[in-house]
């Protein structure tokens, strides 16, 4: 298989088979987590729990005073990511060819600042992995295949379209298999959390507030 093969089967197999597995896995994750209820109440429920479920999502989102310098700098890498995947001109695009919907993207160097701000915070946030020895301790060899699994996509991305590296075709299809592996690995890993976070903090923020306990 050349280049161009390569990158056809990226485009077209590759990204379905990758959509397909990444919908029905996240959907059974998030069927799995809602069959899983609400425990059994053997207290007096002092309330709905609906405003704490809330409020904790809310509040989990803020930096803790003790970690602030890391929790910002992954905030800006969610950020960064969010605005590279979601406002990058052939991504609209790509969105409007699958899904039938558009939106106006925004200018190269504008995507090109958050690439390089996303790629500057993960890389932060693995040397505070190894550096920080209570991190440390609780990053698995998974946490590392993880965040390898997030940081391909930008590399990639940004070296093949400032044609840095191989071949333009082969670069391209690179990306595009980086970011199939991201799909595939979003319901199976971690990264399900991209999904997930909120309905747990509300859960928890629920569960605490029914119980009376100060969120």
């Amino acid at each position: 298989m050349n280049e161009v093969e390569l990158l056809n089967w990226a485009r077209g197999p590759g990204l379905a088979y990758a959509t397909v597995f990444m919908v029905f896995g996240l959907t059974l994750r998030v069927l799995e987590i809602l069959s899983l209820g609400r425990p059994k109440e053997y207290a007096k429920v002092r309330s709905s729990g609906v405003k704490e479920g809330f409020r904790t999502i809310i509040r989990r989102n803020l930096p803790e005073k003790h970690c602030w310098k890391y929790i910002t700098a992954t905030y800006i890498f969610h950020v960064g990511l969010f605005v590279v995947i979601f406002f990058f001109i052939p991504h609209t695009q790509l969105f409007k060819d699958v899904f039938g919907v558009f939106w106006d993207g925004w200018p190269n160097y504008i995507i090109d600042f958050f690439t390089i701000l996303s790629i500057a915070t993960m890389m932060y946030v693995l040397i505070q992995r190894r550096v920080n020895p209570a991190r440390r301790i609780l990053s698995r060899p998974s946490d590392y295949f993880v965040w390898l699994v997030t940081f391909l996509p930008l590399v990639t991305g940004y070296m093949a379209f400032h044609r840095i590296g191989p071949d333009y075709t082969l670069m391209l299809a690179m990306h595009i298999l980086s970011v199939e592996l991201l799909m595939v690995m979003l319901p199976v890993t971690k990264l399900v959390h991209a999904v997930t976070f909120a309905m747990a903090r509300y859960y928890n923020g629920s569960n605490a507030g029914r119980k009376g306990v100060k969120v």
